[in-house]
């Protein structure tokens, strides 16, 4: 995996950049401006292919020369894009099936972005011919050091229903199950009636009366649309890499139905990522929002982590969020926008652009503000960039390949998040599990991997990880469960949640007692269960040690938990319901380690309380007391770590440093009581 991470001595800070938008006399003054505030790169092109391609086949590079040209003078290194995310009005009007078509049928129209379907042959050959173009031109360019794919695949929509989708389907059928025979199996077509005796009968998901897909049908549709998008993605990958070998390829984003892991395996350098914590607040009218609303933003960077442990933030929020019709976010507050800058940092990010270097006057995205107003004059969002810029000038070489220290990982996989967009039986819990663990390992100050699960993954990696939290995995393979088996038993802790183990690959459930394959690594199972819904509440659950006062509820669903195995211990029992006194959590001793099962979703207070017995402690704790608002990060590189102290309230918070440090963002040195501002930074050289 560590091939796969953006390399650099130096960290990289930038911004976006649309030159096409703005007269060419604003160009050097914004490039001097840049270099003033220690931005080192740009990012351009994304969206200008009638710049490049006025007409069918007629090929103009003068207006971008110019711009690289201007940058290179200015020293500034340009990220180029692949501008196939906006495809020209000549395009769709001569090849309308290049466009993208509901579920209903309505095909959208050329006005927006992101309206065409990866299918299209046409539009392959056409995207394949515009990147081999610029490519060509720009491969030995000075200022060029890397390409962006596209822009944000699946963003805006991420279904597919085009003629060519309907076709590309059939073919990704019949390479993965070979015969009719196999995908009515795998679909269970016997159920209602639906077996298919002709390939020309399956289709993706149409409109069906409840508004209800045959869910196996559905789950494959999800595999397919994450395949056909990589497949898109590696035409271009193709070219480039054939072409300007010495650049390296990135795409941005994490989006919905696209295996963001295996894409950047096969075709990229590293991942980046598209960051506006801003959307985590929305539009919280109370003074003082909840810290762990943009703190839990640190999540979604845990997972492309997961993807790159160092990676690119392609776009990071520098101002107030909005497109005219839907999209309304309000300003960040004073220190806000570098606070973000650095949890992304703190996170694994090695080069971050700022979106946008200035607002559009233009378009939809007129309140999507950027560093400069229309205006162009100085105001708080500068002053806080160049902040920025300076201090990571200073700084920056301190922190660029460091690796983030975790010792557990919250497991999550594509197929049980795919699946559970549809089925409502899991779907939310894992939603609420995986909230309710990061928001308690959050207040413990215990920082927390996200570590993706496939048939390829190794118990070397899981042996990295003291504990493993795999809240719901109801799609489970026995060969997962023993490689978990082989984890727990040379020392691990896993914890498993309700609505684990019962349904195969295809998401048919399984004739086998709950939870299925892991029945025997946690030593119990499941007798009774439901849903917690409608007359059903949430019940209390008794912890067994009598020195615990922490009030938890079983949320969302219950399994009534039988103990199978004498190395079973129970930990907590229901407290209310038919099933008063029942196991709710138990730990089985394997091996050497144990395996948890619980028979809900989990809250905060739940997992708070399971990393208590399990005696997991604070890294930092030895250093410092840190209050709950702050949020603490390590990165560290041989020897040394950088501890990043993050205040997401609007109040200053004090800490108590235990031994005498130094602070690098001010270079002072600090023992005792030290005062992080308001939305304040600190990182500590240990």
């Amino acid at each position: 995996m560590t091939s796969k991470s953006i390399h650099l001595d130096e960290f990289a800070l930038g911004v976006c950049y649309y030159p096409e938008h703005w007269d060419e006399r604003f160009w050097a003054d914004d490039f001097r401006r840049m270099k003033e505030m220690k931005f080192s790169v740009i990012r351009i092109a994304e969206f200008a292919w009638s710049l490049f391609e006025p007409e069918e086949g007629v090929f103009q590079f003068d207006l971008f020369d110019r711009v690289l040209n201007l940058a290179d003078e200015y020293e500034l290194k340009v990220i180029l894009c692949t501008p196939t995310a906006t495809p020209p009005a000549w395009l769709t009007s001569k090849y309308p099936e290049v466009l993208n078509v509901t579920l209903e049928g309505v095909t959208y129209q050329h006005g927006q972005r992101r309206h065409y379907n990866y299918s299209s042959p046409i539009y392959r050959v056409l995207c394949a011919r515009i990147t081999r173009e610029m490519a060509v031109h720009y491969k030995n360019h000075p200022a060029v050091i890397g390409w962006q794919i596209d822009n944000e695949f699946n963003c805006e929509t991420n279904v597919f229903y085009a003629a060519a989708d309907h076709a590309a389907f059939r073919i990704w059928l019949q390479q993965k199950y070979g015969s009719l025979e196999q995908l009515n199996f795998a679909w269970g077509t016997v159920f209602w009636n639906q077996i298919y005796s002709d390939w020309e009968q399956v289709h993706l998901p149409r409109p069906t009366p409840s508004n209800s897909p045959n869910p196996h049908q559905a789950l494959d549709e999800k595999r397919f649309i994450s395949d056909n998008a990589i497949s898109f993605a590696k035409v271009q990958a193709d070219i480039l890499r054939e072409i300007a070998s010495n650049h390296w390829v990135t795409t941005n984003g994490v989006f919905g139905h696209l295996d963001s892991h295996r894409m950047t395996d096969e075709l990229l350098d590293f991942i980046s990522y598209d960051s506006y914590p801003l959307f985590a607040l929305g539009n919280a009218p109370s003074a003082e929002v909840n810290p762990m609303q943009d703190r839990g933003w640190s999540r979604n960077l845990s997972n492309v982590r997961s993807i790159s442990p160092h990676f690119c933030v392609m776009e990071q929020q520098s101002g107030p969020g909005g497109w005219v019709n839907r999209i309304a976010l309000p300003s960040p507050r004073p220190g806000q926008m570098r606070l973000w800058a650095y949890q992304s940092i703190a996170h694994g990010a090695d080069m971050v652009l700022f979106f946008r270097w200035r607002t559009a006057t233009i378009g939809t995205e007129i309140y999507w503000h950027g560093i400069n107003d229309y205006h162009n004059q100085p105001n708080r969002r500068v002053a806080e960039a160049t902040q920025i810029g300076h201090e990571l000038n200073k700084i920056g070489r301190h922190i660029v390949g460091s690796s983030f220290i975790a010792e557990v990982a919250l497991i999550r996989d594509y197929d049980n998040e795919w699946d559970g967009e549809l089925d409502c039986w899991h779907g939310p819990m894992e939603r609420h599990s995986l909230s309710g663990w990061y928001k308690a390992l959050q207040h413990r100050h215990i920082p927390v991997n996200i570590l993706n699960m496939t048939p390829h993954t190794t118990l070397e990696e899981l042996v990295n990880y003291k504990l493993l939290v795999y809240p719901h995995p109801t799609i489970l393979s026995d060969e997962c469960a023993k490689l978990l088996e082989q984890y727990v038993h040379q020392g691990g802790q896993v914890v498993f949640g309700c609505r684990t183990g019962y349904k195969n690959i295809h998401g048919h459930c399984n004739m086998r007692v709950f939870p299925g394959p892991v029945a025997n690594l946690c030593g119990v199972t499941v007798e009774d269960f439901t849903l917690i819904t409608g007359f059903y509440k949430a019940p209390p659950i008794r912890w067994l040690d009598q020195k615990v006062t922490t009030l938890a509820t079983a949320d969302l669903f219950n399994d009534i938990i039988h103990v199978e195995s004498p190395t079973v211990e129970i930990i907590a029992e229901y407290a209310a319901e038919y099933y008063a006194g029942k196991p709710a959590l138990t730990r089985n001793k394997f091996g050497q380690g144990h395996a948890w099962y619980y028979g809900a979703a989990f809250n905060d207070a739940v997992a708070d309380e399971i990393i208590s017995q399990i005696g997991l402690e604070s890294c930092v704790n030895q250093l410092c007391s840190v209050p709950l608002e702050i949020e603490t990060v390590i990165r560290q590189s041989g020897d040394q770590q950088l501890i990043f102290l993050l205040n997401y309230s609007a109040q200053s918070q004090k800490i108590q440093l235990k031994l005498e440090v130094t602070e690098m963002l001010s270079g002072e040195q600090l023992e005792g009581d030290a005062i992080i501002e308001a939305f304040g930074v600190m990182i500590i050289k240990r």
